[in-house]
């Protein structure tokens, strides 16, 4: 039982999103490294779940045999306060934040205020707490009241890419990688490009439609009433396998989000060594060095139209980028790292 931890997670956990990625491949790795590892689906709900959602979950939890070690996904945590309180009593329960629910865009101020204190309610009875970036550990101290030395940042790994060498061309191809949502701050990307026109690109969007079909609608209306609609594909969710193309043919990697607790498309981008143009929200700043990428303040139309506009514009810029995308890959934890990291917070909780 020493190496055997239960991991609790929200829905399906083939869900086409970084936090999901994330979690798949901890298990996978968790299992190399010789621990039984048991998935609890939690159902589908969350992070919106109505009353007998809530119950249904709680009820799972407390199925699991006492004093078992219980990982629980924090899109699902953060709105649990009540069974976290009741599972800390009989279990050792470890919570994974990927991102505070509170930090989503697009809620309203009474919307983030609840689930602030719904998330801080829930952390709280928490053995441990694993995060992803030391971006988010040092929010969950600030905001949330954690003890430092109940936090492990445990960040993505990455794959190491081939490289390739990429076809010069006078398109300059573009890759957004996320779901279609407001966190991913899409208009404000498309709009920066509205104003770079002039300049021939192309952009693929890889990333799950369904997941807020109004943000999804929205950006649609958007790509046409600017007239972008030959410039610009919605691939929606695509398979590991596809996205790795996309990265092998992308010259430039580009979102303008309003908040990442990591930003692990950031990072691939990074792992296929290729450059960035982003915002500073978050941690991605603490995952894009200067030498790699651009970086500006978030919601900043005009900023993060003038970054494309030099990038764009000029190919020894991109050349010396992506040089210094490359050399941040290697600086980059694999996964096997990435396991490591978070098994010893495992260990830690006995």
């Amino acid at each position: 039982m020493s190496h055997e931890v239960v991991f609790a997670v929200p829905g399906d956990l083939a869900t086409p999103t970084g936090g999901y990625a994330y979690d798949r491949r901890i298990i996978a790795e968790l299992e190399a490294l010789g621990w039984r590892v048991h998935v609890l689906d939690l159902g589908s709900e969350f992070p919106r779940p109505g009353p007998a959602a809530l119950e249904e979950a709680r009820r799972r939890l407390e199925a699991v045999p006492p004093g078992r070690r219980i990982v629980i996904d924090g899109l699902a945590l953060g709105v649990l306060p009540e069974a976290a309180i009741s599972l800390a009593t009989t279990h050792k329960p470890i919570g994974l934040i990927h991102h505070p629910l509170a930090f989503e865009a697009g809620l309203s101020p009474s919307e983030a205020s609840a689930l602030r204190l719904s998330e801080r309610a829930a952390l709280a009875p928490m053995r441990h707490v694993i995060v992803t970036s030391p971006s988010t550990a040092r929010l969950l101290v600030a905001d949330y009241g954690v003890p430092t030395e109940r936090i492990t940042v445990a960040m993505p790994g990455v794959d190491r890419a081939p490289r390739r060498d990429r076809q010069a061309s006078e398109t300059i191809s573009l890759l957004s990688v996320g779901s279609l949502v407001p966190r991913k701050g899409y208009d404000i990307l498309l709009e920066a490009l509205g104003r770079v026109t002039d300049f021939p690109w192309r952009l693929t969007i890889a990333g799950d439609r369904s997941r807020n079909p109004e943000t999804a609608a929205a950006i649609e209306a958007g790509i046409a009433a600017m007239n972008l609609g030959a410039r610009v594909t919605l691939a929606g969710a695509v398979s590991e396998e596809r996205l790795a193309e996309f990265y092998g043919e992308a010259d430039l990697f580009v979102l303008a989000s309003r908040f990442e607790g990591y930003g692990m498309a950031f990072a691939d981008a990074l792992a296929h060594a290729v450059p960035v143009i982003g915002t500073t929200a978050g941690a991605i700043a603490e995952t894009v060095p200067a030498e790699a990428g651009v970086l500006v303040s978030p919601d900043d139309v005009a900023a993060f139209a003038e970054a494309l506009r030099r990038v764009i514009g000029d190919g020894e810029e991109r050349r010396r980028l992506a040089a210094g995308a490359q050399a941040a890959a290697a600086r980059l934890p694999t996964w096997a790292q990435a396991a490591q990291a978070f098994a010893a917070a495992l260990e830690a909780v006995r």
